[in-house]
């Protein structure tokens, strides 16, 4: 199985039209959204085509392969757009004999850890810089933001397949990458 992950849209229909467009061409069965999808928020500047209505309509249009988790800009009034639940603050799915704990990162994160085990896998964006690493044997994964990436990054998104979890940027070339 080929899981697709995006954060941090935004609200940006224009970076969230490529990423799909990325989603499609790489073949990927289910769409993991790391929360953050129609406000930019207080703190970031007005993203490229900023359209939370058309965000929400075209994430609807994806309803059945998307796994999402509340950002720190999401609300209980975005629910009312989006046609998938996105406001648990995580969800936990198994994939090759490992947990896979998703959250958006404002909650738990690198220094604020959630329970987990050896081998097992924290993905979480809203830093908006991509990761791939493992530290104290947990690894610890982000796909960075393909809206709004920071510290000179490119917009990105992320493929996990095989045990292979690849970040890469909206052409789909491989930025980082790290075996699980």
């Amino acid at each position: 199985m080929k899981i697709f992950f995006i954060s941090d849209i935004h609200g940006s229909l224009f970076y969230l039209k490529k990423a799909l467009k990325r989603y499609n061409e790489e073949g990927a069965s289910y769409i993991v959204m790391l929360g953050d999808a129609l406000y930019h928020g207080p703190r970031n500047p007005m993203p490229e085509e900023y359209n939370p209505q058309g965000v929400a309509n075209l994430l609807n249009e994806y309803k059945n392969k998307i796994i999402a988790v509340r950002g720190n800009c999401d609300s209980e009034v975005d629910q009312m757009l989006i046609e998938y639940p996105m406001m648990a603050d995580y969800s936990i799915i198994l994939y090759n004999n490992k947990r896979i704990f998703l959250t958006h990162g404002h909650i738990y994160n690198e220094g604020n850890l959630p329970s987990l085990g050896e081998n097992d896998v924290l993905v979480h964006g809203h830093t908006h810089l991509p990761v791939a690493k493992k530290h104290n044997n947990i690894y610890i994964l982000n796909p960075g933001s393909i809206s709004l990436p920071k510290e000179n990054n490119p917009n990105s998104y992320a493929i996990l397949q095989d045990d292979l979890f690849q970040i890469k940027d909206l052409e789909g070339t491989v930025i980082k990458e790290i075996y699980l």
